[in-house]
């Protein structure tokens, strides 16, 4: 049971997944920092409220906090182009190196020693030049 836990922590999907999650936590930060201390104050300057939070609006008796809407919609924003450039930047690298995806599969020995056999028993059984070689 602990091999086979070695081997699932050790597989480089969870690795990847785990870098991922660490590096989402810490850009969650940039995030903030950015629509909070500089989107933020510049809508808070073009509408004279105090914060985006504050973006208000009474109807009837209901009031619409479409300051708290509008900051959520900025977050995703945000997160969703850089999201986008951090993605074409990685398909412009495997593009580049596309050696790293490709990998020469082998043919097991078991197969092999099948297509000889059956090599074999079509050259008994016709001349060579009707041997069909292209289902290799």
């Amino acid at each position: 049971m602990i091999k086979e836990f070695k081997e699932f922590i050790t597989r480089g999907n969870v690795m990847d997944l785990a870098v991922g999650v660490i590096i989402g936590a810490a850009f969650s930060a940039i995030v903030n920092s950015l629509v909070n201390d500089i989107i933020s104050p510049i809508i808070v300057a073009l509408t004279q409220k105090s914060s985006v939070e504050e973006l208000t609006t009474q109807i009837g008796t209901a009031t619409l906090h479409y300051g708290l809407f509008l900051q959520s919609i900025i977050d995703f924003l945000i997160v969703a182009l850089v999201l986008f450039a951090v993605i074409k930047a990685a398909n412009t690298f495997r593009r580049k190196h596309p050696e790293a995806d490709q990998v020469e599969a082998e043919i097991p020995v078991a197969e092999q020693y099948l297509m000889e056999i059956r090599d074999l028993l079509a050259s008994q059984n016709s001349k060579p030049e009707d041997i069909d070689h292209t289902n290799l």
